[in-house]
């Protein structure tokens, strides 16, 4: 029976974020497991929409033997400190070099790790792997949507995978896919790789898999998977990350280079003609909330994307401004999630059910109220939609908070709002609420989008910036998606 060992480490990293990533941050557990080492790592995992969890799932299935050796994920965030990524890696490499003799390795790894010192992460993790292992054995690893591909990464692994969807509902699929390649290697079968990468940036709305025109590309790409042609993968990369090689690029793998080359290619061309269409309407939040207030009343949904303070993307899924604007308009029928705020969720569990807080709440532009607490929650339940669909939540203690009619749904971890059990865990029931602001830039659309009338994204405050324009890149030299050609 073939040795397989297999690991993820998983941060997208922002560097435009001031919050550095610490190990604590790993520890903790959020919809994701918190940091496992071993045998428990294959509990930890089990059945939930990850690649691990799918890669493990399929090498069993293929009658492999799986050594599992660490989990660590952190929510995005800013840079992961150095002595952080080291402390990891010690984990790793002593799991690995115990684990005896190896015929392969999966890494679940997600492509856009920053570091204070290292600004390819991933890269300088497989080029860490590769060393050790030597080039015999096969290093295949699965790469979220938004991976910032290097040529280190490229050349340090055997085979890299990416998904196909934003939402990334298709995670434990893709790391199913992966599987699919390492045994083809193990079974002596080359691979020949094309990498080209683009020369602009595309903001993370319009990355967005359900709409054009991403949904026709990653379909593109899917199709290009025929005959000799064994993988093909298009990232459309984190723009939020300031390094050399952040953005968008393609990735094929063929049984000869020649093939590999020219679908690769043929790839790219169609993202470089599709570039005027990485563009759409970012609302500004005063005339977001003035076209809501037209509909409510009409028993309708209409959804306000918080893209910017998407805690999914880096930010803090804390900024209050969009709250405070809701009160002065005079807003009764908006609903807000997920802001993350541990002192008012300690302060409403301690006034409990009914108990008034006169507090300003969230950062920056704060809203303030006499907030009476509606409900209270643990924060552990379990996800119910195809996002987060297997994962266990722990977003510590939560409260529902009312003032003037406006709801919030406040939590002690940050989270993006990206399943409807977050806010049922409170007792609310998303398709009520006729304005549902949500702190998500996409993956919101896998369980909210069948109850939106219409989704507006709106640029409000936070880190995860939607307007590219407005950053001041130093290291990335590609420029943001433009309508004009």
């Amino acid at each position: 029976m073939q040795r397989i060992a297999v690991a993820g480490i998983q941060h997208e990293t922002n560097t435009f974020s001031s919050m550095p990533t610490t190990m604590a941050h790993f520890i903790e557990a959020d919809a994701w497991p918190g940091l496992t080492q071993g045998e428990a790592v294959l509990a930890a995992v089990a059945g939930a929409n990850l690649p691990l969890a799918g890669a493990v799932a399929a090498l069993e299935a293929g009658g492999l033997h799986v050594l599992p050796l660490l989990w660590a994920s952190a929510n995005p965030s800013g840079r992961v400190e150095d002595a952080v990524f080291e402390a990891l890696w010690a984990m790793f490499e002593a799991a690995l070099l115990s684990a005896g003799p190896l015929d392969g390795v999966y890494l679940d790894l997600h492509g856009a790790l920053v570091t204070e010192r290292y600004e390819d992460g991933d890269g300088e993790w497989l080029r860490r792997t590769r060393a050790l292992l030597g080039d015999q054995i096969p290093i295949v690893a699965s790469l979220d949507f938004h991976a910032n591909v290097s040529p280190l990464m490229v050349n340090s692994a055997s085979a890299l995978v990416g998904y196909r969807s934003y939402p990334h509902v298709d995670m434990a699929e893709t790391g199913a896919r992966a599987v699919g390649l390492l045994q083809q290697l193990l079974a002596g079968e080359p691979l020949h790789s094309a990498f080209v990468q683009l020369p602009f940036l595309i903001s993370m709305p319009w990355q967005c898999s359900l709409i054009e025109p991403v949904a026709r590309l990653m379909y593109a790409a899917e199709q290009a998977e025929t005959g000799d042609i064994l993988s093909v993968s298009f990232f459309p990369g984190f723009p939020l990350a300031d390094v050399a090689d952040g953005g968008p690029s393609i990735l094929a793998y063929a049984k000869n280079t020649c093939l590999a080359e020219t679908t690769a290619q043929a790839l790219a061309q169609k993202v470089l003609a599709a570039e005027p269409e990485f563009a759409g309407r970012l609302w500004q939040v005063d005339e977001a909330l003035s076209y809501a207030r037209q509909y409510t009343g009409q028993g309708k949904t209409i959804i306000l994307a918080d893209t910017c303070d998407n805690a999914g993307g880096g930010a803090g899924s804390d900024a209050a401004g969009i709250i405070s604007d809701g009160l002065k308009m005079g807003m009764p029928a908006m609903v807000v999630g997920i802001l993350c705020d541990p002192a008012t969720a300690q302060a409403a569990h301690s006034a409990g059910v009914g108990g008034v807080l006169l507090r300003a709440i969230g950062q920056g532009r704060k809203a303030s109220g006499e907030w009476r607490v509606i409900s209270l929650g643990t924060g552990q339940f379990a996800a119910t939609g195809p996002f987060y669909a297997g994962c266990q939540m722990d977003l510590g203690p939560m409260a529902c908070l009312q003032y003037q009619g406006l709801t919030v749904l406040v939590s002690s971890r940050k989270q993006q709002a990206a399943d409807q059990a977050m806010f049922r865990h409170l007792g609310v029931e998303p398709d009520q609420a006729e304005v549902l602001v949500l702190k998500s830039s996409v993956h919101f659309r896998a369980d909210f989008g069948a109850i939106a009338s219409e989704i507006l994204v709106v640029e409000a405050e936070g880190d995860h910036v939607a307007d590219l324009s407005r950053l001041q890149y130093r290291v990335c030299k590609r420029r943001p998606a433009s309508r004009d050609k």
